[in-house]
């Protein structure tokens, strides 16, 4: 059974009664768990409609000691309004109550969900929680304490488990023992939690840390964290996320530049974007796998994958000793550099070459099959542009060596019949005729070209560096569109390969920044897939 933690206090709208949309049921105070002297209580929003959804289980912040359920009203609506059952739990704070009775709580509410899947449409395989500040911490362990008995507590719905599948976690502290250091409210907030400070009670903040619970069987998590956390520094994300990774189980880490504790504006628009996609990726991975993405991998790993897009799950891969491009053509076949130094394959749906070229003593970084069957391509090495036909003979070869050594990168036929080749490190793009002779040339100061895709109207997509940036400018070289780029929630760093969707929109792979973003035809962020193990250069749809 698969289920999903993660946090959004911070994006909530806070109201006592926020209006319920008409396609959204909205149950108040549900009882799902007893404890002394009462009783542990719930609120429930989920679609209307008839039907089974996956469910988000939403844990408030308070250092442990505050905060509401009703905080996360506004929240949970607008989660049913995405397709989720999304329940706001209440959960015993300090000083009353310490550590693990507040865990055992939030375990007996992902427990109550999988109990009461038909009364309240859950889709029992697919729950999720959110976690945010303290509630991340609970969050956290969620997700590092599955299969561990020891840590269910009393509350009800013992014959269900409460193991989760990922949690996403909101600025939560991994590490009690470390967590006083940077920190202006831990030594308030954890003493209650754990007993005493870290002196008087380092075996409870040693037990109380969901960084040391963390095993191969642990669920995957997306921590998201400011830069300039005042209450739970930066750090403790960072040695989760690194802790998990060096168990080879899946982490994200979502870095919020210069953002504090409690995101506001952009960063929480941001945040809570990432947290959806996150969040759809994992709860709805089948019904979101709609597309097939080919990628290419210059790094270590020096491969092509065809991947489910936007889950990210490998389909198929062959090795391409660290190319760097890759073009998916018009039949569906894929047509990639297998290796730079001289080799250019053309593989068929069942993965099986159907057409190579092969030369020597060659850096080839470009490929693109032309109309006429031809296939123009780069050699840094000279460097040059040239095409070649099916039977591998050349028929067009420019050299430059005039720009030997400032990176020749991608070059693209035109409707025109005229060549565009970007030269990365000098700053240009040049446009070049059928005599080799440049027309037009581009400078993009600082700002580091390495593609430009022309397009049937006379415009292009120019990919640059510095910020990460795709432009979609006309025939005149006016800007018509901008995809990430300085005023972006989404900033990339080097936006490496990108390739348009049939809506008007584009995937962009984020070289240096480890993640690959499909935006809509307006510049917004549709899915995003991070922390991979690949170092992107080129991506295409595959038909």
């Amino acid at each position: 059974m698969r289920y999903l933690l993660f946090s959004l206090t911070a994006l909530a709208c806070y109201s006592a009664e926020p209006a319920v949309p008409a396609d959204v049921i909205l149950e108040r105070a549900v009882d799902y768990s007893s404890i002394p002297h009462g009783k542990l209580a719930m609120d429930i929003a989920r679609p209307k409609a008839p039907g089974k959804y996956p469910a988000v289980v939403l844990i408030h912040g308070g250092g442990f000691s505050g905060g509401t359920r009703e905080s996360y009203l506004p929240m949970a609506i607008r989660l049913a309004q995405n397709g989720y059952v999304a329940a706001t739990v209440s959960y015993r704070l300090t000083p009353t109550y310490q550590f693990p009775l507040p865990l055992h709580d939030v375990k007996a509410a992902v427990r109550f969900l999988r109990a009461k899947a038909a009364k309240y449409s859950v889709d029992g395989e697919h729950i999720g929680a959110i976690g945010e500040s303290a509630g991340a911490t609970y969050s956290q362990f969620l997700a590092v304490t599955r299969n561990m008995p020891q840590w269910e507590g009393n509350g009800g719905s013992k014959e269900q488990s409460s193991s989760v599948d990922c949690a996403i976690s909101y600025y939560g502290r991994s590490d009690m023992r470390r967590a006083y250091d940077g920190s202006r409210n831990a030594a308030t907030a954890l003493p209650p939690l754990l007993g005493g400070d870290r002196n008087s009670a380092l075996d409870a903040h040693f037990r109380g840390s969901p960084l040391n619970w963390v095993t191969p069987d642990s669920a995957p998590i997306l921590a998201i964290h400011g830069t300039r956390d005042q209450n739970v520094p930066f750090e403790q994300s960072t040695i989760l996320i690194d802790r998990m990774r060096s168990m080879g189980i899946e982490a994200e880490l979502e870095t919020l530049a210069e953002s504090g504790h409690g995101f506001k504006g952009a960063d929480a628009d941001r945040a809570f974007a990432r947290s959806l996609d996150f969040l759809n990726r994992k709860l709805k991975p089948k019904l979101l796998e709609t597309r097939r993405l080919m990628v290419n991998d210059h790094g270590p790993g020096g491969e092509i994958l065809c991947i489910a897009w936007p889950s990210g799950r490998v389909l198929w891969r062959r090795p391409n000793h660290r190319a760097t491009e890759l073009a998916v053509l018009a039949n569906g076949n894929v047509l990639y550099i297998e290796d730079p130094k001289g080799v250019v394959t053309e593989i068929n749906q069942e993965q099986k070459a159907v057409w190579q070229y092969k030369t020597d003593k060659a850096a080839l970084v470009s490929v693109q099959r032309l109309p006429n069957g031809n296939t123009l391509l780069v050699d840094d090495s000279v460097p040059r542009v040239f095409e070649v036909t099916p039977d591998g003979k050349t028929v067009w070869n420019i050299e430059k060596p005039e720009f030997k050594g400032k990176a020749m990168r991608r070059a693209r036929r035109t409707a025109a019949g005229t060549t565009i080749v970007a030269i990365q490190i000098a700053e240009l793009l040049l446009e070049i005729n059928s005599q080799g002779e440049i027309i037009k040339r581009q400078e993009f100061p600082g700002r580091l070209p390495a593609y430009a895709m022309p397009l049937p109207d006379g415009g292009m997509y120019i990919g640059l560096a510095g910020p990460g940036e795709v432009r979609r400018v006309d025939a005149s070289g006016k800007i018509t569109a901008t995809f990430s780029g300085v005023e972006s929630t989404a900033r990339m760093a080097w936006s490496s390969g990108y390739t348009p969707t049939p809506e008007g929109g584009l995937i962009v792979s984020d070289y240096m920044g480890g993640r690959i973003v499909e935006f809509d035809a307006k510049g917004k962020v549709v899915h995003q897939l991070k922390n991979f193990p690949w170092s992107v250069t080129s991506i295409a749809l595959l038909k």
